[in-house]
């Protein structure tokens, strides 16, 4: 059974701010644990200096798309003939409409 949820507005005009909101770049650390608080994952401020843990040396991404190709396919499980070694039972033609049945009179 399900309930119809009916149409709600917002009564506040679209596009216009309060008059209490701030103009330009607000900046608010109050979110940021201190060195001394035991938050588990810390959480930094937005200014806070982050080193990147990737080289801008080694940051080749088409090397490194290579190396991990190389490491996921196993060559030895790669087949050399595409049909495992099957013979054709048959020809690859494509039947004609009188061995399908799709002539008139038949």
């Amino acid at each position: 059974m399900s309930k119809t949820a009916f149409h709600q507005t917002d009564d506040k005009a679209s596009g216009v701010l309060p008059d209490e909101a701030p103009e330009g770049q607000v900046s608010d650390s109050s979110y940021a644990t201190g060195p001394n608080e035991d938050a588990g994952i810390p959480v930094l401020k937005d200014d806070d200096n982050v080193e990147d843990p990737i080289s801008a040396k080694s940051a080749d991404s088409d090397r490194q798309l290579e190396r991990d190709d190389a490491e996921a396919i196993d060559k030895n499980n790669i087949l050399k003939d595409r049909t495992r070694n099957e013979k054709p039972r048959g020809s690859y033609k494509e039947p004609t409409d009188e061995e399908l049945g799709l002539t008139e009179g038949s």
